[in-house]
């Protein structure tokens, strides 16, 4: 989708979009099944045809997807991603960029991976490249119909509150890095917000803080429910699978809806404007005449 909600024709729903739901289908059966194989392979097999799905999806609302229109971008997303997710797992296990296992993580912890290390690398990777694309294609179909015309009164953010913020994500990117502490976990899912949300939206890159300005919020409220919903299938997906990580949060992690202590759902709307500020930040600063061209989101 392009920065506006609506595409010019609604071509049919792509075939690759029917590939994802036997994808997902297929994936279920046999891991219920007590297939070995796509039980330790869960969580990438059913977040690829998870992709296919809702990439058909957002071609037949609004007649672009990465893969019908966009795949260098897809390219693009997907090496952020991957890039994204390993950067949080560094703050997620410093013992483990230090010598120990991974599976020892500060907030979460794997378990049941792989032993072949090449193969797990492979299954990390794979799993960690589908979800800014789930993300963004999750926002980009809610965008084109439920927050369609979600317009408000515009406003934009002063210099002041903008510098204040830009502070605030340096300080929440460092201070975990320098106080290992469980407590500290949210700052994680906020600091990047922070940080790039006002650069991007000050050079001009897509951001939802631009869009304020213009009255329209419908790519922020897009993005928020996308990470509600993504979150939800996150956790519900990886409470049945063999290879599956669990929460190690102070607050109240007794309190859990399948692995994911309950106020860890709070979370994911956030998650998702940082994953998509990251994203931009990253697709901004290659471009090399500083316009990286349409968007999918």
């Amino acid at each position: 989708m392009l920065d506006t909600p609506f595409a010019a024709s609604r071509p049919r729903f792509p075939a690759h979009g029917i590939v994802g739901v036997a994808v997902i289908a297929s994936a279920e059966v046999l891991l219920f099944s007590g297939n070995r194989v796509v039980a330790s392979w869960f969580t990438p097999i059913v977040w690829t045809g998870y992709v296919l799905f809702m990439d058909a999806l957002v071609a037949r609302l609004t007649g672009r997807s990465y893969l019908t229109t966009a795949r260098a971008e897809l390219v693009l997303v997907a090496l952020v991603s991957i890039a994204g997710w390993w950067l949080f797992e560094w703050y997620n296990a410093p013992r483990f960029w230090r010598g120990g296992d991974e599976a020892t993580g500060l907030w979460w912890r794997y378990h049941g991976l792989e032993p072949n290390l090449f193969l797990r690398r492979v299954g990390y990777d794979w799993a960690f490249a589908t979800i800014f694309p789930a993300l963004f294609l999750t926002a980009a179909a809610l965008r084109a119909t439920v927050f369609a015309r979600f317009r408000v009164r515009p406003w934009t953010p002063s210099r002041k509150v903008l510098v204040a913020a830009v502070v605030a994500g340096a300080v929440s990117v460092a201070l975990p890095l320098i106080v290992v502490s469980q407590w500290l976990v949210p700052l994680v899912w906020l600091g990047f917000l922070l940080l790039l949300e006002p650069i991007n939206a000050r050079r001009g890159r897509p951001s939802w803080l631009g869009d304020l300005a213009r009255g329209d919020a419908s790519r922020l409220f897009a993005l928020l429910a996308s990470g509600a919903v993504c979150g939800a299938l996150w956790e519900f997906w990886n409470y049945w699978a063999a290879t599956k990580w669990t929460y190690t949060v102070p607050y109240l992690g007794h309190v859990k809806v399948f692995e994911m202590p309950i106020l860890g759902y709070l979370g994911f709307p956030p998650f998702a404007l940082e994953c998509y500020a990251m994203y931009h930040a990253v697709r901004g600063a290659l471009a090399a005449d500083g316009d990286a061209g349409p968007t999918l989101i």
